[in-house]
């Protein structure tokens, strides 16, 4: 049992003993007071407060607010040698920012090391270490659990040092985002979602379970095509912290990604439509021969209707498809050609 679960059923428990004692009255004994199950909640409560407060001011000094030119988002100490990890979009195109710890300060100067827009990570490196800062501790994504109680620390709107709070909501999302409003395309798999208020800002930042490990970054709000483009109430997504480790210790180590661990059939393509006009799947444009569909046969012209047992309409369906297999993994692709459709085994290569 985790740590943060175990919290949980302790907080029950006073008062589950309290109706177990009431209701085990056997004969003519009598009841426990009622007084007793009313005492129980409010000491649940200022547990959970506490721990939230515990939490709070342990994590905190291994947020902080990134600068930039034309955007503003939040970063996460990583290490003890002035890396900060954060999203790519955060940092956009640019190379020198500044950098104000979320419990305040005097701002330094911090240097793109590497952005990865593919995974929507990058690092910078802090040209001075701000007393107060301190390394953050990383959790295990694959105990992330529906339920579990979480806090977003950032900068949401330039509100430096800021914390919300909500629940793991689902896990293992395959998510895509836009390019428009500094958005990499980038589309990410395996991602939290999360209750927790994400406003601009977010980006880069914690999403903390109660045992004060980041168990992901945050990275986007879902948007409502109802409510003209506006972010949907309490549904937002961050990268776990798996895919975090991996990118940022590459970068770190390497001054790059060198190993992406993301699957690719190296084409270049486009969304085609149908007579209908609705998507109808992806044209191929570019297919080098020494990529993975190009050494299957795939050739400029042809249209990929489908992978493996999915249905692909759209450039992001087909990103989404690729997000959930890895380099190596043989797929069947379904394509048309003229008139007639016809497969091909692939070996896929990589990102």
């Amino acid at each position: 049992m985790d740590a943060a679960r175990a919290r949980t059923l302790r907080l029950l428990l006073p008062l589950t003993a309290a109706a177990l004692v009431g209701g085990c009255s056997g004969g003519g004994s009598t009841p426990a007071p009622e007084r007793s199950t009313q005492a129980a909640a409010p000491l649940a409560a200022n547990d959970l407060e506490d721990d939230y407060k515990a939490v709070i001011k342990n994590v905190l000094p291994s947020v902080v607010q990134i600068d930039a030119t034309e955007s503003l988002g939040s970063g996460v100490v990583y290490g003890d040698k002035g890396h900060i990890v954060t999203n790519a979009h955060v940092v956009g195109r640019e190379k020198s920012f500044t950098v104000t710890a979320a419990t305040g300060g005097q701002p330094v100067t911090a240097q793109l090391v590497s952005s990865y827009p593919e995974q929507d990570l990058a690092v910078i490196k802090l040209e001075s270490l701000p007393q107060g800062l301190k390394p953050a501790r990383f959790g295990d994504s694959t105990s992330v659990d529906m339920g579990q109680i979480v806090l977003a620390m950032g900068s949401p709107l330039g509100l430096s040092g800021s914390v919300t709070q909500g629940i793991v909501s689902a896990t293992g999302r395959t998510v895509s985002e836009g390019e428009t409003g500094g958005g990499t395309g980038a589309t990410i798999a395996n991602m939290v979602q999360t209750s927790a208020a994400i406003n601009p800002g977010n980006s880069g930042g914690a999403l903390v379970n109660l045992d004060g490990e980041v168990i992901g970054i945050p990275t986007l709000a879902a948007i409502d095509p109802e409510m003209g483009g506006g972010s949907a109430a309490g549904i937002g997504f961050a990268i776990p912290a798996s895919t975090v480790r991996t990118i940022a210790d590459q970068i770190v180590e390497d001054g790059k990604v060198t190993d992406s661990g993301r699957a690719a059939l190296n084409i270049t393509g486009r969304t085609v439509l149908n007579d209908a006009y609705e998507p109808a799947g992806v044209a191929v444009v570019e297919a080098p021969a020494d990529g993975a569909a190009g050494q299957a046969g795939l050739k400029p012209g042809d249209v990929i209707t489908r992978l493996g047992d999915t249905d692909i309409t759209t450039i992001t369906s087909l990103s989404e498809a690729l997000a959930s297999l890895r380099p190596g993994d043989r797929v069947t692709v379904t394509y048309v050609r003229g008139t007639t459709t016809e497969k091909a085994e692939v070996t896929l290569g990589e990102i």
